[in-house]
């Protein structure tokens, strides 16, 4: 089964690929891996903000964290031509914007991790950092970054 039809079967649709919003670029192809650049989270368009511990709940940033892995979908899409050109997810870096008395970064970041597996199966499982930070970018309550493996 492609990967395409996994997303419909999943009843994920992927949005356009953000384009950067500073000096960088989305995407960088090195030796055989695909770093793909931290996403933020939008649901309906608009992106998902707060600050875990203060104004945001656990499952709203798991959730979060899950729409910047439809994100970086999206990227890894644009930058390959096809999802099925993975090979294997081999890393995300999940950032939670947190206070210092919020610790279950890890369940967050979860909301990412679970999407890769449901996309790519077995290739989906991959190494992960789960951090909290004081701030993202925007506002947004969380971020994630990836490198992943590229076939043939």
């Amino acid at each position: 089964m492609s990967i395409d039809a996994r997303l419909a079967e999943l009843n994920i649709e992927l949005p356009e690929a953000a384009a950067p919003v500073a000096a960088y670029v989305p995407a960088v192809e090195v030796g055989g891996l695909l770093h793909i650049s931290g996403q933020l989270p939008f649901k309906d368009g608009q992106l998902m903000l707060g600050r875990c511990g203060e104004d945001a709940e656990e499952a709203f940033a798991n959730e979060a964290a899950e729409r910047c892995a439809v994100m970086l979908l999206a990227q890894i899409k644009a930058a390959l031509g096809s999802l099925d050109r993975v090979a294997r997810i081999v890393k995300l870096g999940v950032f939670v914007s947190s206070t210092p008395a919020f610790i279950a970064q890890p369940k967050v970041a979860n909301g990412a991790s679970e999407l890769m597996v449901k996309v790519f199966g077995d290739a989906g499982k991959h190494a992960r950092s789960a951090v909290g930070v004081a701030v993202l970018p925007l506002g947004a309550v969380v971020e994630v970054d990836a490198i992943v493996a590229i076939a043939g």
